[in-house]
């Protein structure tokens, strides 16, 4: 999938998300660090977005994500972009699925993507936004409606929502692993 898909260089590592993020970012050569699902793709536009914003903002500029852009012409996904960019505007919080993008010096001093098998990236905004509020960039990120289209729209919400609970509430990462394979999340 990722050569299909153009990249130059596959770094490959223990499983779970958080090691395979942080394997590709030890990798990287670059001053910022972008994670992006596999099933995600970025708008042309989105790095030439990061590199004004970076210009414009400078040292106040350390981390965002995308606005993102669900592939469905079905309304209700476009309720679902809305609260999703109101989550990063209003609680700091940006999810994997809206390309998180950090510098790397700052990735670095907040430890990287913490060893857990789900919700590695709620833990990586919680200790990004102690930092610096998120920039969330127009980009898009489009991401796929597959999850939601083969469980349902409301269905596959309400299970995103009761594993966000779940870990909120201080649910071991093995068994939201266990609920995450019972149900998903999109």
């Amino acid at each position: 999938m990722a050569t299909a898909a153009g990249a130059t260089k596959i770094v490959r590592s223990l499983p779970g998300r958080g090691t395979q993020q942080n394997s590709g970012a030890f990798m990287a050569k670059g001053d910022w660090l972008l994670f992006l699902h596999a099933d995600n793709r970025l708008d042309a536009d989105c790095i030439a977005e990061m590199t004004v914003h970076a210009g414009r903002q400078g040292s106040r500029f350390l981390w965002g994500a995308f606005k993102q852009r669900i592939e469905s012409p079905r309304p209700i996904y476009r309720w679902i972009e809305q609260g999703n960019a109101a989550r990063v505007r209003w609680r700091s919080m940006a999810y994997g699925d809206q390309a998180i993008f950090v510098r790397r010096d700052i990735f670095k001093q907040v430890g990287g993507f913490p060893d857990i098998p789900l919700m590695e990236d709620v833990e990586l905004s919680k200790a990004l936004r102690k930092r610096g509020k998120p920039f969330l960039l127009s980009g898009p990120v489009t991401i796929s409606s597959r999850r939601w289209e083969s469980h349902g729209v409301v269905k596959q919400t309400l299970k995103n929502w009761r594993l966000r609970i779940a870990h909120a509430t201080g649910t071991h990462p093995a068994e939201l692993s266990v609920m995450y394979d019972r149900g998903g999340r999109g």
